[in-house]
């Protein structure tokens, strides 16, 4: 195997001689057999001088036999490189003789030659294998026909090979000098050929061509690829060097500005800017480990060139540290009377919610540095949960900052991400601090409940450590890489649910429930709040529309169904925009407008919401229960029935899992007791219950309604009526027991906006009816019971 020597002197393309002539020097002929040496990535053409490198013994001794004789060899394209001593098979067909012009011997044993390519040929077939390959060759001679078509391709391929030759400095002078004084069709394409950069298959393809024409056809498209990717080539080195060139003399010039500032006595911008930094640095009272970390940052920032990218890295990062509040803060105001006037005039009710954070604001006045627990408001939308942050933060006097945490799923948003992504920028807490200026604002971290996570990381437990007392006095974050103190900060998150916060997290809460508004709550809010803000926007004066209280209590009851009031709030504005149209369509006479409840409808059409109210019962196995939703009570009726069937229980209703363990407790309870109750279950396996629970597409669920399901049932059983008057609430067991359930308010709430007189709950639930407001209680009497016996004296009427 042969390769190319570099480290002779070549010269690539040098003329041969005449086309016709096949002996040389000494008046020897090319003889017909002749010593085949494989080349491993090298095509020789005829006329082509080049160094090849023998290593190989039976090549060095072919070549020792060659030097010693005629100095004639076939050189021929191995089809697999890496093969060391070929065989025919690992040949190609075709090949170049050339003449040996120059060996050298050296001590590492090998042979380096110089070569000269004469013809082509083809081998007709091997003679002999050993010591060494020969074969019986044929010459191929190139058939060249006169024609214009030649003449034009020969001088376009010599035109786009002096450009390949322009843009390429490193070809030699003597191809420049060769490609110029050669005008013979064929040793034009083997000159090219011999010098354009092209793969061994295209080489060998070209060398195969003994017709002169068809070999410039393949070269010419050859020629076009190279000069086009030497011209690209050419384009980028170029805008390469230009933009080179462009920063240098920017980077000269500036040097040239700063000497001439130097002279006249001015100051340097960049020494300025370091003075500056280094100013306030000493100005901000930075920690110690921080004020180390600023200076040793600021003598790197001195020592980068201002115009790399790493000075503008470093510039942001002492930009951040010099603008955060480390000392500085707002003076708490803490006027308990005062602070209790502010949650006042922003809130309506929410009574035991207020003394808590007036409990709170009482304990900060008594101990500057709290390291207190972390407030969570959690309540149904719309009930004031968001706006009661800022009015803490009034009370005290301090800055406010909200950081919306829904949908927020990748940690980098609380802790920031490291200096070393481009971009980088700390966390919401600290870019919170910087906006606010002072170390001690209120941060309301709104909606916990809806952080998420994913693979980014989860930032409900980066706030691990932010709402956690004992460890956010050395808060780091990954942005500034040094701990800041967050203990000063009064922390108050809001949530709708507490069910999808994470249970470390809800740890660290401290839990201030807000209930849904009652409709008497939403009355007075309405005409506190949400007319004179509605009237405002809308550039109505209060004196020129009138909303009775009749109206907004039907607007309430009638238009909205909620636990807050953001839809009452549309519902007016709604109402407003109307009136103002109205009023304006007077043709300027401003006259008072009054709304009544009756007219309701012909400005927001029909209502849009039918209040379930307390009905008459005139049939056996009906109840009248009471139930919790997310927007406040309701009432719910439930009726039972029997008919001939195999002893099933149906339930039907959209009832969920526990519902319809209620309904089969109170069943079983019923059967367990009938001895007592006098009821006859003789002929109950002839007989199927069904239960039902009206609104069937409304998903209902939960234990509450195990007493009304019991006192249907023994209704049913009895044929004794219940009192229409009555709804009840409670779990029941199967020793009879009536069980505490929630939201006791609120059901009270909707049993007397329904009509109810009286209302059953659970002998547990009696510290509840303190809750409800006072002039609720004064309508609805309630009975506590402690068994299921007690319902029945209270609910059925007799006989």
């Amino acid at each position: 195997m042969t390769s190319p020597d570099t480290e002779f002197i070549s010269i690539l393309g040098a003329p041969s001689g005449s086309d016709t002539v096949i002996t040389r020097s000494g008046g020897k002929s090319l003889p017909e057999v002749l010593p085949i040496l494989g080349l491993s990535d090298i095509v020789i053409f005829p006329g082509m001088v080049a160094p090849l490198l023998v290593e190989s013994a039976a090549s060095i001794r072919l070549i020792d036999d060659v030097v010693a004789g005629d100095r004639f060899i076939g050189l021929v394209l191995q089809k697999k490189p890496e093969v060391e001593n070929p065989t025919p098979v690992d040949l190609w067909q075709h090949g170049c003789a050339v003449r040996v012009l120059k060996m050298l011997k050296f001590p590492d044993n090998t042979v380096r030659v110089l070569v000269e390519g004469l013809r082509r040929f083809r081998v007709a077939h091997y003679e002999s294998h050993e010591p060494y390959l020969r074969a019986k060759v044929e010459v191929i001679r190139d058939v060249v026909e006169q024609s214009l078509e030649l003449t034009a391709m020969t001088r376009n391929a010599q035109r786009q090979f002096q450009e390949i030759i322009d843009l390429s400095p490193a070809m030699s002078d003597e191809v420049k000098v060769a490609a110029l004084n050669t005008e013979h069709p064929g040793k034009l394409a083997d000159l090219v050929a011999a010098n354009l950069n092209l793969s061994l298959e295209e080489r060998q393809q070209l060398l195969e061509i003994n017709l002169v024409k068809e070999r410039l056809a393949r070269l010419l498209p050859l020629l076009s690829r190279e000069s086009e990717v030497l011209t690209l080539g050419s384009k980028i080195q170029k805008e390469v060097a230009s933009s080179m060139s462009k920063s240098q003399r920017d980077f000269f010039l500036r040097e040239q500005i700063r000497a001439i500032q130097r002279e006249l006595g001015e100051s340097d911008p960049a020494a300025s800017e370091i003075i500056s930094l280094r100013e306030q640095i000493e100005k901000n009272r930075l920690p110690e480990e921080s004020k180390k970390l600023a200076l040793k940052e600021l003598e790197r920032l001195q020592q980068i060139p201002p115009t790399t990218p790493e000075y503008t890295v470093s510039r942001n990062y002492l930009d951040w540290i010099v603008n955060l509040p480390w000392s500085k803060s707002t003076e708490d105001k803490i006027d308990l009377a005062a602070a209790a006037r502010i949650l006042d005039e922003q809130h309506y009710g929410l009574t035991k919610v207020k003394d808590r954070l007036l409990e709170f604001l009482a304990v900060i006045k008594l101990k500057n540095r709290l390291k207190g627990p972390i407030l969570c408001l959690v309540g149904p939308p719309g009930v004031g949960k968001t706006s009661l942050g800022r009015s803490v933060a009034d009370a005290l006097g301090r800055k406010f900052a909200r950081i919306a945490l829904g949908g927020m799923r990748d940690e980098a948003e609380i802790r920031g991400h490291r200096r070393t992504y481009v971009g980088a920028l700390p966390g919401r807490i600290i870019q919170g601090l910087r906006r606010v200026e002072s170390n001690n604002p209120v941060i309301l971290l709104d909606e916990i409940d809806k952080v998420g996570s994913d693979f980014r990381g989860d930032p409900a437990a980066a706030l691990l450590e932010v709402l956690d007392p004992q460890q956010n006095n050395t808060f780091t974050d990954n942005y500034l890489d040094l701990p800041f103190d967050l203990s000063p900060v009064l922390f108050i998150t809001t949530a709708n649910w507490l069910d999808p916060i994470h249970p470390a997290l809800r740890d660290r809460l401290e839990v201030i429930e807000l209930p849904s508004y009652t409709a008497t709550e939403k009355l007075q809010i309405a005409k506190r709040f949400l007319v004179p803000r509605q009237l405002e926007e809308h550039g109505l004066k209060a004196k020129l529309v009138k909303l009775p209280d009749a109206t907004l209590k039907r607007l309430i009851q009638d238009y909205t169904r909620e636990a807050g009031v953001r839809q009452l709030e549309r519902e007016i504005a709604a109402l407003t925009r109307k009136v103002a149209r109205k009023i304006v369509s007077r043709h300027g006479l401003l006259r008072p407008l009054t709304v009544g409840s009756v007219e309701l409808a012909d400005y927001l059409g029909p209502a849009k919401f039918e209040t379930e109210m307390a009905e008459a019962i005139t049939e056996s196995g009906v109840a009248t229960g009471l139930a919790w939703t997310p927007v406040g009570g309701d009432i719910l009726f439930i009726e039972a029935t029997r008919m001939p069937g195999s002893g099933k229980l149906l339930l039907t209703g959209s009832l969920g899992e526990v519902m319809k363990e209620s309904a089969q407790t109170a069943l079983t309870y019923l059967r367990s007791q009938a001895k007592a109750l006098k009821l006859d279950f003789s002929d109950s396996e002839k007989q199927d219950i069904h239960i039902h629970v009206p609104a069937g597409a409304t998903p209902k669920d939960g234990p509450s309604a195990g007493v009304t399901i019991v006192a249907a049932l023994a209704s049913l059983l009895l044929q004794r009526l219940v009192r229409s008057d009555v709804a009840m609430t409670g779990e029941i067991s199967l020793r009879g027991r009536v069980l505490p359930v929630g939201g006791i308010k609120e059901k009270v709430l909707a049993a007397s906006r329904a009509g109810i007189k009286h209302v059953i709950l659970p002998e547990q639930n009696r510290k509840d009816w303190v809750d409800v407001p006072a002039e609720v209680r004064q309508k609805v009497k309630a009975h506590f019971v402690r068994h299921i016996s007690q319902i029945f004296l209270l609910a059925l009427r007799p006989k």
